[in-house]
């Protein structure tokens, strides 16, 4: 977080943020911001149950993922709240990681926290992915999508992303509360019925509507905001393969990207690292294979998911 200091405004410093990695984020942020000036600094964020961080002066709630509850509604709720009727002399630092899309929950227009809920259950089991299921939750929501940068304004925004989702796309990570976002409504439809997501009359109603149709990248109410990418998954590839190569092995980093169902992508890699030993191709040993992305899930019966238990799972059984 340090290259991404601002300066002190003249007004007030409000931090927000929403995802699993939020609660840590914030105590840095308000350690640094100690060290660098006194100025006033106050903030809400939320994060899932567990993840809690102690602050001072910035408050951190819990709620659930991922699947959403009551404490992420009054979250959401508390946080629009606290940015609305700033003026330009302030500044809000909104602190998003992976995890927003379900702790930051407001139902749009005429939706209800159980509309929200059940379509999120829905998405998860669905086998759709990660971009796919944050276009749908962006237009029946009314907080992500952008219209929580357009609550903040005309106050200066500066968003510090940590990125989960392949591609880095600023709109995807956590649903992007605080960016413009460039689908719309037929998209999410779209997605919706090629995945036969069963929607509440009231869902699919504001998605043939229009009614819930996103903030865009070119809305004035973004013209003083700022998105910052603090870290993300290449550069997290990249410090594993720095480990790697101090204890004696070569890495190889096949991708940052990768998705697909977690158990086939299992079966490729799991083909990967068995011509690498029986072969010495493409790579000779001993070496570390590293990849990133975001797998999904299809659920069947009574399973729960857990992209990445059903990976490590398929990936034994194929070694």
């Amino acid at each position: 977080l340090p290259r991404h200091l601002p300066l002190a405004p003249r007004g007030r410093t409000i931090v927000i943020g929403a995802g699993k990695a939020s609660a840590a984020m914030a105590r840095a942020f308000e350690d640094l911001w100690t060290e660098r000036d006194n100025s006033p600094l106050e903030g809400l964020v939320v994060t899932r149950y567990g993840y809690q961080v102690p602050c001072q002066r910035i408050e951190i709630v819990q709620a659930g993922h991922p699947v959403p509850d009551a404490a992420g509604l009054l979250a959401a709720k508390r946080i629009k709240a606290l940015v609305t009727g700033l003026t330009a002399d302030d500044l809000v630092v909104a602190l998003i990681s992976g995890g927003g899309s379900s702790l930051l929950v407001a139902p749009g227009e005429g939706l209800t926290l159980q509309d929200k809920q059940a379509v999120n259950a829905a998405l998860l089991a669905s086998g759709a992915t990660i971009s796919e299921m944050n276009c749908v939750r962006r237009h029946l929501s009314g907080i992500k999508g952008g219209r929580l940068a357009a609550a903040c304004h005309p106050a200066q925004l500066l968003t510090l992303l940590i990125s989960d989702v392949p591609g880095d796309s600023p709109m995807d990570i956590a649903s992007g509360p605080t960016v413009g976002d460039s689908s719309t409504c037929a998209d999410a439809l779209a997605i919706v019925d090629r995945y036969q997501i069963g929607l509440s009359a009231p869902a699919r109603l504001v998605l043939e509507s229009g009614a819930g149709e996103t903030v865009k990248p070119d809305d004035v109410r973004l013209q003083t905001s700022l998105v910052r990418m603090v870290t993300a998954p290449q550069m997290a590839l990249e410090a594993a393969a720095k480990v790697a190569r101090q204890a004696g092995y070569t890495p190889y980093i096949l991708g940052d990207s990768l998705e697909g169902e977690s158990r086939d992508v299992a079966k490729v890699l799991a083909g990967v690292a068995r011509q690498v030993v029986t072969h010495g191709q493409p790579f000779q040993v001993p070496c570390v294979l590293l990849s990133g992305g975001e797998t999904t899930v299809t659920l069947k019966g009574q399973g729960r998911g857990g992209r990445n238990v059903e990976f490590l799972l398929a990936l034994a059984v194929a070694l």
